[in-house]
Parts: structure tokens; sequence; C-alpha cells
């Protein structure tokens, strides 16, 4: 059996803003064609009009993944600020309301609200999706099966999400409870192998369910277009660096996970409703909660088992893919906090959820585009000291 490839692509969501109310934007359409024409298909639409998708090439390392991020980041905040716009990255915006946002006028969308109705507008949310190369089919499932149990790890790690419509929902990811309205979504099961996930697939296919492997929405899955193990659990990650962490972690589990097979070895797999357990207390305290080690059967610090992911599970691999400087990044997020860690300690300073989006422009333009006070803020500036 050939080892996978583990190149590494990594999408994300991000969310247009009006500078003088802080507000979501429906401009998708007016940045378009003019996105398309510098950045091709690395730039799409998505089933808001306020959301703007961009898609690295395939990358070798973490570092080409930064390369590829800060290039489109800057691409696309550059082209938003032509039209008087900025882009913020988190799991949802902190105040406006799904229910004065507009659907993408496309085939595709329109669709999706069709079937999904009010579902389908309530999903004013924003991730970030990791594919890792794997080629062979089996190892395909076999790495989905074990690496299933870390994912929550890395949700804590990327929690980004803990406003809703203006309120802090004392949650660390409420997009993850927005997208569980959406069916065939949170961790899958474990699969026996590849015919048995094909036998899902094709059953679903034909009854109409689904019109192909797309609208699997698991927490992890097989992509129904490439030969790669697609990661969807994560908020979208704010600072660029934070979703380089994210995208070489997942990189390294893939490594480990291959090397335990090669050597006739393997990590136990666990059921799904453990993992959900560990996903729920992810999704409610973040960082500063407890996970479960399941061989244990102990909770502890969340901080300590992600320490240990990546000091013992993932250590010995990490340094043969040159990807040390980007998963220990993952230590600055245990000691600074996740990104929404950052907006409540921002809410809590000053009250105004306008500061949190703020807060949320710049920290996505950090490292990869310099602002001058006077354009990057049309927000800042647009301030008073009362606000």
């Amino acid at each position: 059996m050939q080892p996978p490839s583990l190149t590494i692509g990594v999408e994300e969501e991000y969310q247009i803003i009006d500078p003088e109310t802080r507000e979501l934007k429906s401009f998708i359409t007016e940045i378009l064609d003019e996105g398309r024409l510098i950045l091709r298909e690395q730039m799409k639409p998505e089933l808001h009009q306020s959301i703007v998708e961009i898609g690295t090439e395939v990358c070798h390392t973490p570092a080409e993944v930064r390369a590829e991020l800060t290039r489109l980041r800057r691409a696309i905040i550059e082209l938003a600020g032509g039209k008087g716009m900025r882009i913020a990255a988190a799991g949802t915006h902190p105040f406006s309301s799904w229910l004065t946002q507009e659907i993408t006028p496309l085939e595709r969308y329109l669709g999706v609200h069709k079937d999904m109705q009010d579902l389908a507008k309530q999903l004013l949310i924003f991730g970030t999706h990791v594919h890792i190369g794997i080629e062979d089919r089996e190892f395909l499932i076999d790495a989905m099966n074990v690496m299933r149990y870390l994912l929550p790890h890395l949700l804590s790690l990327s929690t980004s999400s803990p406003f809703w419509m203006g309120r802090n929902t004392g949650l660390k990811s409420y997009r993850s409870v927005v997208f569980r309205n959406f069916p065939r979504t949170g961790i899958p099961r474990t699969f026996r192998s590849w015919a048995d996930f094909t036998y899902l697939l094709e059953t679903l296919t034909r009854t109409h369910s689904i019109p192909d492997g797309s609208k699997i929405w698991w927490d992890v899955r097989p992509n129904h277009s490439y030969p790669t193990v697609e990661v969807r659990i994560c908020d979208v990650c704010t600072r660029v660096d934070e979703a380089v962490c994210i995208a070489a972690i997942l990189q390294a589990i893939v490594a480990k996970v291959w090397k335990l097979r090669r050597d006739n070895m393997t990590f136990r797999v666990y059921p799904m409703d453990l993992i959900e357990e560990n996903k729920w207390r992810a999704v409610r305290y973040g960082l500063d909660g407890s996970l479960i080690d399941f061989g244990k059967q102990e909770e502890f610090p969340a901080r300590d088992l992600i320490r240990e992911m990546i000091t013992w599970f993932i250590d010995d691999v990490v340094d043969e893919l040159g990807s040390r400087k980007e998963v220990e990044y993952a230590f600055r997020i245990l000691e600074e906090g996740s990104s929404a860690d950052r907006q409540l300690a921002t809410f809590a300073r000053t009250g105004d959820l306008k500061d949190v989006v703020d807060q949320l422009i710049r920290e996505t333009a950090e490292d990869v585009i310099e602002i001058a006070p006077s354009a990057a803020s049309a927000a800042e500036a647009a301030q008073t000291p009362s606000s």
C-alpha cells in the first residue's frame, strides 16, 4: 500500500462587513466578477450574499498553506476594501441577524434554500475546512475512523463563535449548534471499509435523499471530488496562523495514523456517542473546559489533553513533515485563548459588540496586510469615545 501524499488544502469562509454599521453586508454579487478575474476559482460565493469563500491551491507543507492563505486573504481584503467593505473571520457575526440576509441567487444555493427552508436561511455561519490527501480509499476510511477522536480537541483550538444575534450565547462555538440543525452533520459513525461507506452513499443518492456526496456534511468525510479526507468541524480561524496550525496538526495526525498502520498498529477507535460528548464540551467551554480521556475514563483539562495530542501523539512525525513551528503555534493559542476567548474579553471590557467586530477585522488582517489607520478602519474612524 502506497503512503498518502499528505497534501493540504484549506477553505475559509469570510464575513463581508459594512464598516459604518459593522453589520454583515449582502455584497458578494458586487465583487464576484472582479474577484474571479483575480483569483479565478479560488474565490467562490456561498449560500448567503454576505459570505465569501476562498480555497488554497494544493499545498505540500504548512508553510505553503500560510503563503496561500496570506495571498488569498490579502486579495479579498483589498477587493472588498476597494468597494468600501471590510472582511472578518469568525464562526458567527456578533450581532447581525439571519432574518435580514439575502440568499445568493445561484441555482445551487436556491436549491439548498428550497430543500432546507428556514434552516438554510439560519445557516449564517463560517467555517474552516481542511483537506489532507489520502489516495488509498481503505486507508482513508481507517484514518477517518481514528481521527474522529481528536476532532473536539481541534474545535476547542478554533472556537470563534460565542455570539449570535447580539447575545452572548454562553457557548464558545455557537456555529456548531446552528449547523447541527442540518441533516447528515456531526461526528460520523465508524465504517468497516470503503465499501461500507459507498453503500451508504449509494443508498442516499438512489433514493433521492442527496444528489451526491457533497450533501453529506459530517465533521469529517471523504471528499466527493478529490482523494482527500476533509475535516469540517472547525470554526473559521480569525488569525491566519491559527488556520495554518490546524492544518499542520491534521496533516501530522494522518501521517501518524499511517505510520501506525504501516507498523501493523492502530489507535483505538471510539464510538460516535462518546466523541459527541467531547464535542459538546468543546462547543460549550472551548479551552476552558475538560475533555474526556476515554482510555482512562477520566476527564482532564482540555488544555492538558491538547498538549498531550501534540507532545505525545504526533511529536514523532512533525520534524519529518517540517511542521514543528506551525504545530507548536497551538501552545500560543492555549496560552492566549482562542478567538472566542478574545472576543469575549473585548466585550467584557467595552460592552460594545461593534468593538468585537473591529477586533475581528484587525485580527483577520494580522500579518496579512498593513492597514493604515485612516482606511482600515473606516470602522474605527467612525467610532466615538462613547461607542
